[in-house]
């Protein structure tokens, strides 16, 4: 066992199902270490089996957007309070926060003042946006474990304590299969070798289904329409996130509906694997598809008043995160009015008729995982949690 001191309860905040995925990690690391350790606060049901006390589900937070944030806003604010009475009970010995920044950066300033130590795993991008908020982070963050090395450059400018920890995606990818163990799994799903798919990745939000579904398959149909010759040589699939509903995304289909569409629930990865290219919606599923080096048109819609926000607040050239992560507009980026389905669709029709164009994106994506360093980042925050107790 470990010599850990006084309280062994850590307040863990992990509201959406990217970050879901890495504070289950973390959780397994501790428990593989063998920690005497307990975590509350707001998680998955995944999560919960593994020994976690969930206040509140994951999949009630998860919305984007000022709206959206204000129509959940009930459920929200009563998890935020629930959380911080069960601070005062449990008495953690730190919180460690997963990304959620509107949410986890109010209620750190709250643990701050109840001198609970808070370490922030998956930093809010604010080297993009509201950059302002370094200051409060200095204040009231005791440490920031990021996923990008640039972070660690732009926080230590400010006089952040910084530790770049790597990007645990890198623990999920799966080995490259070879050739035939990929068409034989795409055999299985009625899928040829001389098929081209193009997978739809709306997201997990209700807001992403609702804006950007129903975008990604007028943009599948528009394909059909500009380059009828193609319908016999593209398969089209719905990746269906872990949270969703495959039937419920059916209601999403049009009625006088002229190709198929093929669902497909299984991990991420083994999603993106049978895909040669893919309409992603922008977040983390944008890093997973580049990691499977898979050609994507990156694309967001949000409600109007809520795009309009962002544009006056976001910094950079780009918004898609492989494209930030070479610095280079290697990927389409097509967002709001852009993200209409001709666009969309004249992207995707160029990676199936320009094989060069294709296979340089192929190429240049290959980069990205050498640049987010070394496999382990769940080890590593376990790492820094364990010193916290020393």
């Amino acid at each position: 066992m470990s010599n850990l001191k006084k309280s062994n309860e850590i307040l863990i905040v992990s509201a959406e199902a990217s970050s879901e995925l890495y504070a289950r990690r973390i959780i397994e690391e501790s428990k593989r270490r063998n920690l005497d350790v307990h975590f509350f606060g707001i998680g998955s049901q995944g999560m919960q089996k593994l020994g976690c006390e969930v206040i509140e589900y994951s999949e009630n937070m998860a919305v984007v957007g000022l709206w959206e944030v204000l129509a959940h806003w009930k459920t929200i604010s009563a998890a935020f309070r629930n959380l911080l009475k069960q601070a005062s009970v449990k008495k953690p010995k730190l919180a460690l926060l997963l990304d959620y920044p509107d949410f986890n950066l109010r209620l750190a300033k709250k643990l701050k003042s109840r001198n609970i130590d808070v370490y922030y795993y998956i930093s809010p991008q604010i080297w993009a946006w509201r950059t302002e908020r370094v200051k409060l982070i200095k204040k009231i963050i005791k440490k920031m474990l990021v996923v990008f090395p640039f972070e660690v450059d732009f926080y230590k400018k400010y006089g952040v304590d910084v530790s770049f920890v790597g990007h645990p995606l890198l623990d999920e990818v799966n080995s490259k299969k070879t050739a035939e163990q990929r068409n034989l799994k795409r055999f299985k799903f009625g899928i040829t070798s001389n098929d081209f798919t193009v997978g739809l990745m709306p997201g997990s939000r209700d807001s992403e289904i609702r804006y950007c579904f129903q975008t990604q398959i007028r943009a599948a149909i528009k394909i059909i329409e500009l380059k009828p010759e193609l319908k016999n040589k593209i398969k089209f699939l719905i990746l269906v996130a872990p949270t969703m509903d495959v039937e419920f995304l059916k209601t999403y289909l049009p009625g006088d509906l002229k190709i198929n569409f093929l669902f497909i629930k299984e991990t991420p990865f083994e999603m993106i694997e049978l895909c040669d290219a893919c309409i992603v919606a922008s977040g983390t599923a944008t890093l997973m598809t580049a990691l499977m080096n898979v050609p994507m048109v990156i694309m967001y819609k949000m409600n109007p008043l809520t795009a309009a926000l962002a544009r006056r607040l976001v910094k950079g050239k780009f918004f898609g995160m492989p494209n930030l992560i070479l610095n280079e507009k290697v990927l389409p980026e097509l967002f709001q009015e852009e993200a209409n389905p001709t666009f969309i669709a004249n992207e995707v029709i160029k990676y199936i008729e320009n094989n060069d164009y294709y296979l340089n994106v192929k190429s240049k994506l290959n980069l990205i995982k050498e640049k987010l360093g070394q496999s382990g980042a769940a080890s590593r925050v376990v790492d820094e949690i364990q010193k916290a107790f020393l």
